[in-house]
């Protein structure tokens, strides 16, 4: 493991490294779940643009050594936008779609990330949603409902004829998020933001690490970024590995998790309202 100056820890490995190269290096099932969001390839200051064919067999190598690290009871998540040229959108999980099909995998939901910031277009509408595809290696797979449920509308609401009358309806646990998640992105007001355009919120991966690994499991990011997956994944008592090519990244990464182990690092807590009207810019 890669302990960061002045921590001794082995919950994490971070490397600035091609993923291609990192992957190469781990054995077969490795890790419980992979979560990443790759460029998007609209010239994004961490990417270089290529032809849409070549991202494609690009992703199409890195999804299937992904498949091969993956344990056998575990999820792929793989959160897109959309790819744009001369004003005409092209979604690609519905382009990479068939890459994960042919690799066996199965889609279990196609989660809508939701928020509320981003571009104002004026040629068409502003896009204010991605996507998470997330898929699994086998029909066994693991998955954990309870830590990721969201309070119900109406607590108390109970039954008012048939068996259960006088019961309550509703879970006292809470009820599922469903598959259409409104989480704020990372803009510049945002206690999580740092110099990446592209951030993940740490919450949005948290409820991808509770409900698809157990404490102590591995969770490996290939697009790591600044590290939001990593740190999801140890303060939740899992392994985070994470490896990207940019060293300014990788840095940030490092001192962020620095932070957390400090008790410094500002995060948006899980589960907190999108929007508090008595507070300045909605309480992002």
């Amino acid at each position: 493991m890669m302990a960061l100056p002045g921590i001794s820890h082995p919950d994490f490995w971070l490397e600035c490294q091609d993923n291609l190269a990192f992957m190469g290096d781990m054995p077969d099932g490795r890790f419980k779940l992979i979560v990443t969001s790759p460029p998007y390839n609209i010239g994004k200051s961490y990417e270089t643009r290529s032809p849409l064919e070549s991202y494609l067999e690009n992703q199409k190598k890195v999804i299937k050594e992904c498949v091969r690290i993956l344990d056998d009871t575990g999820s792929i998540c793989w959160q897109v936008g959309n790819y744009v040229k001369n004003g005409e959108i092209v979604p690609l999980d519905t382009i990479l779609y068939p890459i994960f099909r042919n690799q066996g995998l199965k889609l279990r939901n196609r989660i809508i990330w939701r928020f509320g910031h981003g571009l104002h277009c004026t040629k068409r509408l502003s896009g204010r949603y991605e996507t998470i595809n997330w898929w699994t290696k086998s029909d066994n797979y693991t998955w954990h409902l309870d830590p990721i449920r969201i309070p119900v509308k109406y607590p108390n609401k109970k039954h008012f004829k048939g068996p259960n009358i006088g019961k309550l309806s509703c879970n006292p646990k809470g009820k599922n998020p469903s598959d259409v998640w409104e989480i704020p992105n990372v803009k510049s007001n945002h206690v999580e933001k740092t110099i990446h355009p592209c951030q993940f919120p740490v919450e949005l991966v948290e409820r991808l690490v509770l409900s698809m690994t157990d404490p102590g499991d591995t969770v490996f990011d290939p697009y790591v970024g600044v590290g939001s997956s990593v740190i999801a994944a140890v303060k939740n008592d899992r392994i985070g590995y994470g490896c990207d090519v940019s060293s300014e990244y990788i840095k940030i990464a490092q001192d962020r998790i620095r932070r957390y182990y400090d008790g410094t690092l500002k995060m948006r807590p899980m589960g907190k309202p999108v929007y508090d009207p008595a507070k300045p810019n909605g309480g992002h």
